[in-house]
């Protein structure tokens, strides 16, 4: 096989079986490219790795204060998360203080990401609603906006690109990630709102901000430290049970500020280094990304011996059969390469 841009391998007996392609971009908050692998300057969708962005104006606008939104419920308005039961009933709490009904969210639904949770849905014999999905908890975010703007909701096209919440959104993350607006490809995420393409350089970028948010000339330095400090204090409103974003937020201690996205998609901001990093797997698979973001945090020195054992199942993994036998193994099998202009 060849090795283009080759993140992570699959292993079974002496043979290479599979192969994970992708990119990777490390930037540091004054705006250098400080390593790669592949091309950081590829232009794909963010997907959801872009919440923690979106829910910039949500801090700067006050309406934290106004509805009385806790730094928990902040955490979920960046998630991806399980539809456990501490997220549902967030949502649930958000929606209550805005005096909404589920019905508002036009997310769509999904049984919950949570396998528990969900088969206890259908041994209820109930069926997943709205604030199963995993994405309700930006969607009520966004109505926190538009009830603080009086943006109008009772059409429920808060989701059109044409919005302007959606405007707003778009303005935000384009000042943010120093990217033009005009240039930015918008495409429909699964939750139905506007999707940002762009450079996986500014993705690592924006993450750089939330590391050291004093570096960025758009957004006040406390708002994004809030929403930071959020995620770190809260994982497992970002994620869930035995998620990624969760398990590796806790087991940074406060000091990587990380979100996943569709498609092979990854950022970690990196505290203590002022970095931030963008993985893009081009398979779109997250049995790859994982592997290849913790190796990327351990070239840069970013998780201990300890941690690294602490993850040791989304960075080196036992490949095993139906009877549990070790077949082979996957694990990363590339190095960052520093930037010529460093």
């Amino acid at each position: 096989m060849g090795n283009r841009n080759v993140l992570v391998q699959v292993t079974r007996g002496t043979i290479v079986e599979s192969q994970h392609r992708g990119n990777i971009a490390v930037v540091n908050s004054k705006g250098q490219l400080e390593y790669s692998v592949g091309d950081p300057q590829m232009v794909s969708y963010w997907r959801s790795s872009a919440k923690p962005v979106q829910a910039i104006p949500i801090v700067a606008s006050g309406a934290m204060d106004e509805y009385g939104i806790t730094k928990r419920e902040l955490a979920l308005f960046c998630s991806s998360h399980s539809g456990e039961e501490i997220h549902t009933e967030g949502v649930f709490s958000v929606l209550e203080k805005l005096r909404l009904t589920e019905e508002k969210l036009d997310c769509g639904s999904h049984p919950p990401l949570h396998k528990e949770s969900a088969l206890k849905l259908q041994d209820a014999k109930k069926d997943a609603t709205k604030v199963h999905c995993n994405c309700s908890g930006k969607h009520s975010g966004m109505l926190v906006l538009c009830k603080k703007r009086d943006y109008d909701i009772a059409s429920d096209d808060y989701t059109s690109l044409k919005h302007p919440l959606q405007q707003e959104l778009l303005q935000v993350a384009a000042e943010f990630c120093k990217y033009p607006k005009e240039d930015i490809a918008i495409g429909i995420d699964g939750c139905g709102v506007p999707v940002y393409g762009m450079p996986i350089y500014n993705w690592a970028l924006a993450y750089s901000y939330l590391a050291d948010p004093k570096a960025n000339d758009t957004v006040e330095e406390n708002v994004i430290q809030t929403i930071a400090d959020a995620m770190v204090e809260h994982p497992d409103m970002v994620g869930g049970t035995e998620r990624f974003c969760t398990d590796l937020m806790r087991v940074g201690k406060g000091n990587l500020v990380a979100k996943a996205g569709a498609e092979g998609v990854y950022c970690v901001g990196i505290r203590d280094q002022k970095r931030g990093i963008a993985v893009k797997m081009e398979d779109g698979m997250p049995r790859g990304r994982q592997a290849a973001v913790v190796e990327t945090l351990k070239q840069l020195g970013a998780l201990d011996e300890e941690q690294l054992k602490e993850l040791k199942d989304y960075h080196i993994k036992e490949n095993k059969n139906h009877r549990d036998d070790v077949v082979g193994l996957i694990k990363p099998t590339f190095n960052l390469e520093k930037s010529d202009s460093l």
